[in-house]
């Protein structure tokens, strides 16, 4: 009886198996579009491959593509999404107007074709964005459409697909000869990228709240563009609420001038987060940056004049909030070397690993910093969440005293020094990616 039994439950189930098998879907590609469509498949194996990209969502809005020289006053609306081809220069006398809203896309090249859009000396921009209609500067590759703030497919991982932004004035520099310079980024010998004058008050427009994604490709060995470049811009400039998103360099580089910013922020680049050169001498205020895990440049990388002219320029950062990597230590609070000259105060640093420093280095930078140099530099006031404020000073000068460093800053785990936080709530990708709490 036993063996009868299991001869037919045996039975039985060899039956069902046979059905389920042959009951199975044919599996294949079910996809009309794809170059492998298989009419007979019913159930999709995910095998589908296609000749064409699928069509995204800015496939279907309007654009135009703009390349070469801008030398009349232009226009970019929001009910078009603008590409950029190549390098696009608004030339002297030239001014171009961006409606808040607007999405601009770099398209994909390198070297000589990267694309990138540059103010030249004597142009103007007005991109002036709101908190609700910010204007995005991002990578064709980018699927965002205008009326979206986040990109429905990149991330902060995504950096290097094009070029950046660019603003050049005829305020004062400190080049290592002479009074001008061709900026760094663009191939010698470009027509309108020299920059530098002797206006301090230089008006170069607006550029107001504005999102720089996905930027810094790489033009040559070891160059790459900013996500925002600001050389000799004079203080007539009014600039704003801008946030520099995943960049393959710096963040926003400062080349002399004396232009005041107030509301950065710079997230997870792969360079330094803020960068001056030049004996750059305006404010900067309420500043924020996001430091990435495999960042490899620091938070501040503080340089002086470079030469001879123009060389008594103080730059002032004060009030910001920089939220370190614990897992990055090659990133460090603070450099300031070759001749840094200026203060930095009031900042709240929290989240880095443990071998972060602040670094002054250089004999002239030292000289600056103990009092006996011939420019001053201040670093004060600014709190750091550690164990203790001893130990994070460091400088390559012999004999260096800490205590200047110590006695005028301290520690803390919370922020107490007025940073407004909700200046980049509602018009970033970094809110609306999550990338601070």
């Amino acid at each position: 009886m036993k063996t009868k039994n299991l001869l037919l439950v045996t039975a039985i189930t060899l039956g069902v198996g046979s059905v389920l098998t042959s009951c199975s879907k044919k599996e294949g590609c079910t996809d009309i579009l794809a170059d492998n469509y298989n009419s007979e498949a019913e159930k999709d194996d995910g095998s589908c491959t296609y000749t064409d990209p699928l069509p995204t969502p800015d496939d279907n809005y309007p654009s135009i593509t703009v390349s070469g020289d801008i030398t009349s006053n232009t226009t970019w609306t929001k009910d078009k999404i603008v590409f950029l081809d190549g390098r696009v220069i608004v030339q002297s006398g030239a001014e171009l107007t961006i409606q808040a809203g607007t999405v601009i896309k770099g398209k994909a090249g390198s070297g000589s074709n990267a694309a990138v859009l540059i103010v030249g000396v004597g142009g103007k921009i007005h991109a002036s964005g709101t908190s609700t209609e910010p204007i995005v500067f991002t990578s064709a590759d980018d699927q965002i459409i205008p009326g979206q703030i986040a990109s429905p497919n990149l991330t902060v991982n995504n950096k290097g697909l094009w070029g950046g932004v660019i603003i050049l004035g005829d305020a004062p520099i400190s080049p290592s000869t002479g009074t001008t310079a061709e900026i760094e980024g663009i191939p010698a010998g470009t027509a309108g990228t020299t920059y530098g004058g002797n206006d301090v008050s230089d008006n170069s427009g607006e550029f107001q709240y504005c999102s720089v994604r996905h930027g810094g490709v790489i033009i040559g060995a070891g160059n790459e563009i900013n996500g925002l470049t600001l050389g000799g811009v004079g203080n007539g400039t009014t600039i704003d609420h801008v946030e520099i998103y995943a960049n393959l360099d710096d963040g926003i580089e400062f080349f002399g001038g004396s232009v005041n910013v107030s509301d950065a922020i710079v997230v997870k680049i792969d360079d330094d987060c803020y960068d001056i050169d030049q004996s750059y001498d305006g404010t900067i205020t309420n500043f924020m940056a996001i430091i990435g895990p495999n960042q490899s440049g620091d938070a501040f990388e503080i340089d002086g004049p470079e030469g001879s002219s123009n060389a008594t320029g103080l730059f002032n950062m004060d009030g910001g909030l920089i939220l370190g990597s614990s897992s990055n230590a090659s990133c460090d609070f603070m450099v300031f070397k070759s001749k840094a000259q200026g203060t930095l105060q009031n900042v709240y640093l929290t989240d880095f690993n443990a071998a972060a420093r602040v670094k002054v280095n250089g004999a002239d930078a030292y000289a600056n910093y103990d009092g006996t140099g011939v420019s001053s530099l201040t670093i004060t006031g600014n709190t750091f969440n550690v164990g203790a404020i001893t130990g994070i000073f460091d400088s390559d000068q012999a004999g260096f005293n800490e205590s200047f460093f110590t006695g005028a800053n301290s520690t803390a785990t919370g922020i107490t020094n007025g940073f407004n936080l909700s200046e980049f709530g509602q018009w970033t990708f970094a809110a609306h990616s999550g990338q601070y709490k």
